[in-house]
């Protein structure tokens, strides 16, 4: 299955400059979900992330990878998750690893797994990913809670 920006607009609450994720590629609602963010050199943070050579700042990979996160949370659950009664959140992160950089014209994959749900937190092992390469490893937590 996949998603495009269509459908991920209707999912997500996000708009520019926040909305982080292009397309999803492939997904299983309760294990996983694929997708990508093309990355142009247009991207407002690349003025300042830095004009000598510009560098997709981590804490937006990372933010790529949470929005990746709430996409398979809200096919697995949508009856929890998301809606307009309720707001998905971003609430902790362990092992975050940066291993390369992204810079404009790459292709971001993001990977996400989830690897549990317990009430309403969920906690997804994720990846980011350039030409098969990691460049960001993390553990993200996040919640569902009414607006």
């Amino acid at each position: 299955m996949d998603m495009d920006i269509k459908k991920i607009l209707e999912l997500l609450p996000h708009r520019y400059p926040f909305m982080l994720i292009d397309r999803v590629t492939d997904y299983q609602p309760g294990e996983y979900l694929t997708g990508y963010k093309n990355v142009s050199f247009n991207e407002p943070f690349f003025q300042g992330h830095f004009p000598v050579k510009p560098v997709m700042p981590g804490v937006l990979i990372v933010e790529a990878l949470a929005q990746a996160t709430a996409l398979l949370a809200m096919e697995t659950a949508p009856e929890d998750v998301g809606g307009k009664e309720s707001l998905y959140y971003f609430v902790g992160i362990d092992k975050v690893r940066f291993k390369g950089m992204v810079s404009p014209g790459d292709q971001l994959e993001l990977h996400a797994k989830l690897i549990k749900r317990r009430m309403n937190i969920w906690t997804f092992d994720c990846e980011a990913k350039v030409e098969g390469k990691v460049v960001s490893t993390a553990q993200i937590m996040c919640t569902s809670r009414e607006v």
